[in-house]
């Protein structure tokens, strides 16, 4: 296994050897990043497919000021997101004005309370609008301005989205925690 400088000086040079240990390295996390953003495993490795394909075009501008790792998921996220604008036309779409509000008091879970799989198989169901916004603000960190320029939305739709997702996985979870008290 090279260093990671090796392989990067590699893919600069468009060395195949060299960009196979770096999708070979980084491709799990990737996904995991994709998939996220994806209606299915199938869409999500479309989407790091062609993420892996910006990378190793723009490899040269990747300046080694941090974290080769945050480079990439930052082109992985803008992929996703891009790709989201151009299948949003294909895709059906609920009138979300239209979800009841159900209010639900404040609840807090602990770390142990629920698994990683069920958290992620939770937040994979939630509605497409739900769950980019909900992955934008809550997971990756960022704020409302920027994710209604990323997803070209308005800012309050951003925080209504957000308040919503939360709504949402919070009644999913408390449905959880009932059929395992059964």
């Amino acid at each position: 296994m090279s260093s990671e400088k090796d392989i990067l000086t590699g893919c600069v040079s468009g060395k195949q050897w060299a960009q196979r240990e770096l999708y070979d390295k980084y491709a799990r996390l990737m996904l995991g990043i994709c998939n996220r953003y994806a209606q299915s495993l199938e869409e999500a490795e479309d989407v790091m497919q062609e993420g892996f394909v910006k990378i190793f075009l723009n490899i040269r501008e990747f300046k080694g000021d941090g974290a080769v790792a945050a480079w990439m998921r930052r082109i992985m996220i803008n992929t996703a997101i891009t790709h989201y604008h151009k299948m949003k036309k294909y895709r059906y779409h609920d009138d979300l004005d239209a979800v009841s509000e159900v209010k639900f008091e404040e609840r807090t879970w602990g770390e142990t309370d629920f698994t990683k799989e069920e958290l992620y198989q939770v937040i994979h169901q939630m509605p497409e609008g739900y769950r980019l916004v909900f992955n934008l603000y809550a997971v990756e960190g960022y704020k409302h301005r920027e994710i209604a320029e990323i997803l070209q939305i308005d800012e309050n739709t951003s925080k209504s989205q957000y308040s919503r997702a939360r709504r949402w996985l919070q009644e999913r979870l408390i449905k959880i925690q009932g059929e395992r008290s059964r």
